[in-house]
């Protein structure tokens, strides 16, 4: 028998005495194995040799957290620079209930100390101004996330976050405050309660108002306490610019009492006033009898307040509209002032029958004296001189049917159908303001044109923006349109005049100073078809030397007689305010001659005609 030492492959075996081959699975194990461990070293090489940069990115980046930064919005001022809305910083506190314990502090010495829990809840509860009972049912539980207080100061938050509670959050939050309330508060607008801009200047103006948020980034240890010498990244804010109207806190507040004390007097549905600046178009009040408070939106009854109804409610302006005519007429060389017109008692035309508001006879009468007595049938007499071509032509001239472009959300075009379009009636009854439709806004400018030489200035709300930086630019003033010539302007001016002179609205008189307008009455639209009410109004300027603001009333739905609930008289209240708010001097000239307005056989009469 052959020795072992012939058999490379054999292994003592103490029981047979002698060595067995040993198999080749044994040595494929000890190959991955071998494999495996050089594998691991050469791992371990790599990271404790080659990759101590990624690792301690890697850990860094676990401790990391960031915070966001939130701009302050910016400030809505008046002209005056009162503020009507601003933003203030607040932050809502929150703990993670599952992390609540005895935290360990470290004093600027070196040395620590533990807190407990209840002394950490007394801590709260003094810096936040509330009880230890509400601090502990917000800490006890196992939620993540539990709001332990909202709206905290920037104060507060500073006092809670100096404590290093590694449980305690904060997300800051911008809070909009507007200190006028009503005021004003759906030319202003509002925002939800996720911070969008829901409505009025907040909306329009947002991207200006608007800023740019920042971020804070620190590290935390592995109790989540933040490490107050580890160094940070901070990416600032960029608050929003801020925006400066044209609205007067003041005469706003006039005009609002005004218009507000004779809905309530009346118990009309809503009422409205426009106050504009006769040079240029700025709107110094948009006034409703209700309006939004910006602070509380919800608790608004009537969604109409969300936006100036001068601004968003289309109305029949009734024989407001007869100015805009006699303007019409008389630059198209159809009539002068002096012009007599034969008046029937009623008249008929087209198959179509119009009459006035109260009984006369036939009689001759001046053009002058139509419009201050405010007859229909006077009005179309003249009017239809006009082909129905040229009436569309010059009430889309003075804007009707358009947008003023105001920078206020929700305004309305009104309706003017095309002239080819009107039924036999309609062709006339758009000459004393029935058949169309547009906001007291745009009746508005109507006068504003006639008291500015002629020439229009469509109105505007925003009188300038400011930057983060303190950049101010003055926002871009509507480019001047010439609608009628300035003698045809100054002879409408007279006309306007006689009507509170002689004419149907002595109520409208300012006293000391001369004032010329014109009112209107219109059936109101039903809800469910056909008219319901009435829609009263007057629009007039001031002081008729010079005139240098334009005021316009509207009242939707008063009760009572149509023929004496006028608006003229709050039309005198609030123009003679904003008169004697800016200081102008009273009026020095006597009023146009009254004896030449009529006709010889004329019935004037001094009660409101419409």
């Amino acid at each position: 028998m052959s020795s072992s030492s012939e058999h490379p492959d054999a292994t003592d075996d103490p029981q047979l005495g002698m060595q067995r081959p040993a198999s080749r699975r044994e040595f494929i194990g000890l190959a991955i194995g071998l494999f495996a461990l050089v594998l691991l070293a050469l791992r371990l090489v790599w990271v404790q040799g080659f990759d101590l940069s990624g690792r301690a990115a890697s850990a860094e980046n676990a401790r990391l957290r960031q915070e966001r930064l939130p701009a302050l919005r910016g400030e809505i001022v008046d002209r005056t620079g009162a503020v009507m809305a601003r933003s203030i910083q607040r932050y809502d506190i929150a703990v993670d209930q599952t992390l609540v314990q005895d935290i360990i502090m470290r004093n600027p010495d070196g040395t620590t100390r533990t807190v407990s829990v209840l002394e950490t809840i007394q801590n709260l509860a003094d810096i936040l101004h509330i009880s230890d009972d509400d601090v502990r049912d917000a800490l006890d539980g196992d939620a993540n996330f539990q709001y332990l207080f909202r709206s905290a100061t920037p104060e507060q938050w500073n006092a809670v976050r100096e404590l290093q509670l590694g449980y305690v959050t904060a997300e800051p939050v911008s809070q909009r405050s507007y200190p006028n309330g009503q005021l004003g508060g759906s030319v202003v607008g509002f925002m939800g309660g996720d911070g969008d801009a829901l409505a009025g200047i907040e909306l329009s103006q947002n991207d200006v108002l608007s800023g740019e948020d920042g971020s804070r980034t620190f590290e935390i240890s592995a109790d989540g306490v933040r490490i107050p010498v580890a160094p940070q990244d901070e990416v600032s804010a960029v608050d929003g610019g801020s925006v400066q109207l044209t609205i007067d806190r003041d005469v706003q507040y006039y005009a609002q009492e005004a218009v507000a004390a004779r809905v309530k007097e009346l118990d009309a549905e809503w009422g409205t006033a426009v106050v504009l600046r006769v040079s240029d178009g700025q709107v110094l009040a948009l006034a409703d009898s209700t309006m939004v408070d910006p602070n509380e939106p919800g608790r608004t009854e009537n969604e109409g307040d969300y936006s100036p109804r001068a601004v968003a409610a289309a109305v029949e302006p009734g024989s407001t509209e007869k100015t805009l005519t006699a303007s019409a007429a008389i630059e198209e060389g159809k009539a002068e002032p002096l012009s007599e017109v034969p008046v029937p008692a009623e008249l008929t035309i087209d198959g179509q029958t119009f009459t006035d508001s109260f009984n006369h006879g036939a009689e001759d009468r001046t053009f002058a004296g139509i419009v201050a007595d405010s007859m229909n049938t006077g009005t179309v007499e003249v009017g239809s001189r006009l082909s129905p071509e040229q009436r569309h032509t010059w009430l889309k001239n003075f804007g009707i049917g358009d947008l003023t472009g105001i920078e206020i959300p929700g305004e309305t075009m009104g309706l003017l159908a095309d002239w080819t379009a009107w039924d036999t009636r309609q062709q006339y009854t758009v000459l004393f303001g029935q058949g169309l439709s547009q906001s007291p806004l745009r009746t508005a400018t109507i006068y504003q044109t006639v008291a500015n030489d002629g020439v229009l200035v469509e109105p505007r709300v925003v009188l300038s923006t400011t930057d983060a930086t303190g950049n101010t630019t003055q926002a871009p003033t509507p480019e001047p349109r010439r609608v009628i010539s300035g003698e045809t302007a100054a002879q409408v001016l007279e006309i306007m005049e006689t009507v509170v002179t002689v004419g149907g609205a002595p109520d409208a008189a300012v006293e000391g100073y001369r004032v010329g307008g014109k009112s209107g009455t219109a059936e109101a639209p039903g809800d469910q078809g056909g008219y319901d009410g009435y829609t009263t109004s007057f629009v007039g300027m001031a002081p008729m030397e010079d005139p240098q603001y334009v005021v316009a009333v509207t009242l939707q739905r008063p009760k009572g007689d149509v023929r004496t609930i006028g608006a003229s008289g709050v039309f005198s209240r609030i123009m003679g305010d904003v008169l004697k708010h800016y200081g102008v001097s009273p009026s020095t000239t006597e009023p146009v001659a009254l004896d030449k307005f009529f006709g010889k056989d004329a019935d004037r009469n001094d009660e409101n005609r419409d």
